[in-house]
């Protein structure tokens, strides 16, 4: 398993009338996770594209807890249960608060495709070396 936390701090434009997180914004703190875990393990989204590979999301699944509020210090923890074996990368989520109270749960799934053809390609070859070593001893299913 491949585990990465990040911090986000609430800023108040990402609050609505009621004083918390919009939930909107979830999505947002989602990506800022993803982006910083595939950082920690050297691999910059921007390097993939100038690669010729995109990563689209194509499903996204949040179930919401508790409220994060304007100024809280949230914990972003990026999630890969299972080590990417095709087209597909699936990150789970965990937003917590500064009390370690869990605030959401969400789930994102993305393709790897090819940039000219938009075509489903497999995990790139750098990713999967990356990752393989956080699953060497993972018993499967």
């Amino acid at each position: 398993m491949f585990s990465f936390d990040t911090h986000v701090r609430v800023r108040y434009a990402d609050t609505d009338q009621m004083q918390v997180v919009y939930h909107g914004k979830y999505v947002e703190y989602f990506e800022a996770g993803r982006t910083d875990s595939m950082r920690s393990l050297g691999i910059v989204y921007k390097d993939l594209e100038k690669a010729g590979i995109l990563m689209p999301v194509v499903s996204l699944d949040c179930k919401f807890i508790r409220p994060a509020k304007y100024d809280d210090l949230l914990t972003v923890r990026t999630i890969l249960e299972q080590l990417p074996t095709n087209h597909a990368i699936l990150f789970k989520n965990e937003i917590y608060n500064a009390d370690n109270q869990l605030l959401c749960i969400g789930y994102i799934k993305l393709y790897f495709m090819d940039k000219s053809s938009f075509s489903k390609i497999a995990i790139p070859e750098i990713l999967l070396n990356k990752l393989t070593p956080f699953f060497e001893n993972t018993p499967t299913l």
